[in-house]
């Protein structure tokens, strides 16, 4: 399969639906998925959006709010809106530590439904690999965010090919996937994972679809053996 940022019509129920299911495990997944570094990568995207102090962000597909949380505890009177068109994932994220110091809103990460140049900074994580389309997605993002703020964009990446690539290849296609049936009961969503990862945009490809949607100074770091990614630009204009 070419690596591609446009899914079938009927994507977006597929995924919502696939992300009801897991909502319960999703964090946990997470964390041994990741060896316990997405914490670390969540506070490198909070990082890379340069946040003012009494800033408003949005924290676009959400989930159950892992960087709007990461955000919020760091100080500076942060407004923080989180969006996500998965019901169950947001109700999980309100139960979280500080996750009544967000902001929830159901929305489409296609079609957000704020104003343009509403947001000091928009932040995702795992998101963009997931919609419908990429472009449309950022583009949307940038419409949001303030002339001079800055989008920031953490999700997985194209395994590189290295002497570690069997070793992730079958950590990923099939130790996953066990993982997946054993805590949470659903060894398909965590098939997806792999299979979506292994057709994502490189680093590169996707920082292409970034300047194309209108961002500015990009930039991008790997991580985990090249198989996590972290994007950042500015829309044009405003603070520097």
């Amino acid at each position: 399969m070419t690596p591609t940022t446009e899914k079938p019509s009927d994507w977006g129920r597929q995924i919502r639906n696939m992300f009801s299911r897991i909502s319960p495990h999703y964090d946990l997944m997470n964390r041994l998925m990741t060896f316990g570094q997405d914490t670390a990568w969540r506070r490198a995207v909070v990082a890379a959006a340069a946040i003012p102090t009494g800033a408003r962000v949005l924290d676009v597909g959400a989930g159950t709010g892992g960087i709007g949380r990461e955000i919020v505890s760091g100080g500076g009177r942060p407004r923080v809106v989180c969006a996500d068109f998965t019901p169950e994932m947001m109700q999980v994220g309100l139960r979280r530590p500080r996750g009544d110091r967000l902001l929830w809103c159901a929305a489409d990460a296609l079609a957000l439904p704020f104003a343009d140049n509403t947001f000091d900074a928009v932040v995702s994580g795992y998101l963009i690999r997931n919609v419908h389309s990429a472009a449309r997605a950022f583009r949307e993002q940038v419409r949001v965010t303030v002339p001079g703020g800055r989008v920031v964009c953490l999700d997985t990446s194209p395994p590189p090919d290295t002497v570690v690539s069997p070793l992730i290849r079958i950590f990923m296609s099939r130790i996953i996937p066990i993982m997946g049936r054993i805590i949470s009961g659903d060894a398909g969503a965590y098939s997806y994972l792999p299979q979506s990862t292994r057709h994502f945009l490189s680093p590169p490809a996707l920082a292409a679809v970034m300047r194309e949607a209108g961002l500015t100074r990009l930039g991008w770091r790997t991580f985990m053996f090249g198989t996590m990614a972290i994007h950042a630009g500015q829309k044009p204009g405003g603070r520097s």
